[in-house]
């Protein structure tokens, strides 16, 4: 684990189970405990890949599709003996997809992992049971996310069992890490992601004296929250915020998170946080100490 304190423009390096040794009395951590759909399938030739976003009607479905080009010339292949057709390309380079039959595919299949994980249909089945484990924080309770919420990989429960918590819940999509290509970077638009917070860990994050997001998707969630009603309360909604410099944060005192890819909007919400100059050292130090990056990567405390 990196420690970056901002005030200083410090760098330290430590372990994660020493997590507790960075954090005061009175710090609440905050933990998205969304669960990740098992929503990734191969076609029954194993020549096509599908994640199934959404399902838009009886048989129809939103899904990322590759080779989508092939796909589309082909026009149909087999998913567990259901036949898949392609239909319109929605504007997001997603397929609209048509079953033969209403089957849940968000559910059964294999963890979307990300894209740079590379798990080809041949040896798929040799990894499978460890990325259902790997790929899901040891609090997950509610299903809705194609992606994992990655900072929280990092908890077992027994760390977990001594450090004051409260859980909320955002739903990651896959607009989270799409990366920006455009070159005003506040034309880039985020992909709506549902959330909810109760009362309870609500009035727990009030009383807090220094709020510990845990991940990217609980500071959105959080000063989403903040930003909407002035204050944290209990709500469910969705939320498209996208973070950049000069953001200024009124819910998070600090953030736990791993390395992230360039030009993704979870770099720029770090860069953010802790400022661009400073993130950019610390990742210089992290590729010279040899860091491990990304979801299966180390992660950074940002004071």
């Amino acid at each position: 684990m990196m420690v970056l304190h901002r005030e200083r423009k410090g760098i330290e390096h430590a372990r994660f189970a020493d997590l507790k040794e960075f954090l005061r009395e009175d710090d609440l951590l905050v933990l998205n405990n969304s669960r990740v759909l098992r929503a990734r399938h191969f076609s029954d030739d194993g020549k096509f890949e599908f994640l199934f976003l959404e399902k838009i009607a009886p048989r129809h479905w939103k899904a990322l599709v590759r080779p989508s080009r092939k796909f589309r010339k082909r026009g149909a292949t087999f998913i567990r003996g259901t036949c898949a057709e392609a239909g319109a390309m929605f504007p997001d380079g997603s397929h609209q997809v048509v079953l033969s039959q209403d089957v849940d595919l968000q559910q059964g299949g294999a963890m979307p992992l990300p894209p740079y994980i590379k798990r080809s249909p041949a040896i798929q089945g040799r990894y499978s049971e460890e990325d259902k484990a790997r790929y899901q924080t040891v609090y997950a309770k509610d299903d809705g996310s194609l992606a994992a919420p990655t900072a929280g990989l990092h908890f077992t429960p027994d760390i977990l069992r001594i450090l004051p918590h409260v859980f909320i819940t955002l739903h990651v999509g896959t607009g989270t890490f799409r990366p920006v290509k455009t070159g005003d970077i506040t034309k880039h638009k985020m992909h709506p992601e549902g959330f909810s917070i109760s009362a309870a860990a609500a009035e727990a994050v009030g009383k807090a004296g220094r709020v510990v997001a845990v991940g990217s998707t609980t500071v959105r969630a959080l000063e989403s929250i903040q930003r909407r009603f002035g204050k944290i309360q209990a709500t469910e909604g969705s939320t498209d915020i996208f973070i950049y410099p000069a953001f200024q944060f009124r819910a998070v005192d600090v953030v736990l998170t791993n390395f992230h890819l360039p030009c993704s909007t979870l770099i720029m919400l770090v860069s953010a946080f802790a400022g661009r100059e400073f993130i950019l050292r610390a990742y210089e130090e992290a590729v010279r100490e040899r860091y491990r990056f990304f979801s299966y990567g180390d992660c950074m405390l940002i004071l």
